[in-house]
């Protein structure tokens, strides 16, 4: 019995070691990206074509997600198709991070950089031989939500051209 008590206390107390090392400010702060939570549905879409995303904290706040899907209709002789992502953002150090999976396979890693309490943008890093990403998020002031996606080329690390943009409505 002696023996398990005093397991316990040494247990306990490499976790409190461990958890002070882990408290706030060793670690980013979610805070800044409050603005994205929410059920969020496309608008002013092309006709036959959807979409909807929700962003959301789990594991006690620490992470957020966010689950998207598109809908695109037939058009240029391609088909009907649907895309799906899953996204987490979490701390790591003194950064935020995300790590972004679709359904095409594509898994792109993003360092988070909230430039306000209403703009934050997701940027991959520079490699000579890959494309490079970045997500751009705004709220606007009519309640509305502007997306944009960019891509640059390899060996332009800086040469973003839009791939995609999108407006959303919080769903109510």
């Amino acid at each position: 019995m002696m023996f398990r008590r005093g397991l316990t206390i040494v247990v306990m107390s490499i976790v409190a070691v461990a958890t002070a090392r882990a408290q706030p400010g060793a670690r980013p702060e979610l805070t800044s990206l409050g603005f994205l939570i929410g059920d969020w549905t496309a608008v002013d879409t092309p006709p036959g074509e959807s979409g909807e995303f929700t962003f959301s904290l789990g594991v006690q706040d620490r992470i957020m997600t966010r689950t998207n899907f598109a809908n695109y209709a037939a058009r240029d002789g391609r088909p009907a198709s649907r895309h799906d992502d899953f996204m987490i953002i979490y701390g790591e150090g003194s950064e935020l991070k995300a790590d972004y999976f679709d359904s095409e396979q594509h898994v792109i890693r993003y360092v988070v950089q909230p430039r306000s309490d209403h703009e934050v943008v997701f940027a991959s890093e520079a490699k000579p031989s890959e494309p490079r990403y970045r997500l751009s998020y705004t709220a606007r002031s009519d309640g509305t939500l502007a997306g944009q996606f960019e891509v640059a080329p390899p060996g332009q690390p800086d040469g973003f051209k839009l791939y995609l943009s999108w407006m959303a409505r919080k769903r109510r």
